[in-house]
């Protein structure tokens, strides 16, 4: 199983982010079914392994709390942009619950994230967008704000790779108190 750890929205909520879309030739825009925030990526797993996982994210105790989604922006690589995504307000109780959940997964044995965490809801994917449209699209959306949304759970999602887009299917939700 390919495995990841995340926040899951109100279908209302991704509503919103889906009216975003739209006007950058070269983007191709994430379904607003599949949009969420990753905590942690796992990657492949096995069977026995996923079990550990949820086992070690079940005992987490962390506390319920608002986030807002605010502005967009770009990430890229090599020089080239490749993502479009909504960001997060500054957010101690997130950074808090990213944590825990870090913890928990390296507790049973996965490698440690290298990666810095920059919490986001990716938009849209990157492929020659069109420069001028891009940066029209993030200086007219970069004052984007949605919520408080009340974050009351995270959840284990698994991922499978589909020809459009990938399928996101949420198989543990973990109460927030």
């Amino acid at each position: 199983m390919r495995l990841f750890v995340g926040l899951d929205f109100a279908w209302e909520t991704k509503q919103i982010l889906a009216s975003l879309a739209g006007g950058v030739p070269g983007a191709r825009w994430v379904p607003p079914e599949n949009y969420h925030l990753t905590l942690r990526f796992i990657g492949e797993v096995p069977a026995h392994r996923a079990e550990e996982i949820d086992l070690a994210l079940a005992t987490l105790y962390a506390r319920a709390f608002p986030l807002v989604l605010a502005g967009v922006g770009t990430f890229s690589k090599g020089g080239q942009e490749n993502a479009l995504w909504v960001g997060v307000e500054k957010n101690p109780a997130l950074e808090a619950l990213r944590n825990k959940v870090e913890t928990a997964l390296q507790r049973v044995g996965c490698e440690p994230e290298r990666r810095r965490f920059t919490p986001h809801v990716s938009l849209a994917r990157l492929r020659d967008a069109a420069e001028g449209k891009l940066a029209a699209f993030v200086q007219s959306h970069n004052l984007f704000r949605a919520g408080p949304l009340p974050v009351e759970h995270f959840v284990l999602f698994s991922s499978r790779l589909g020809k459009e887009a990938s399928v996101y299917t949420p198989e543990v939700e973990y109460a927030l108190h």
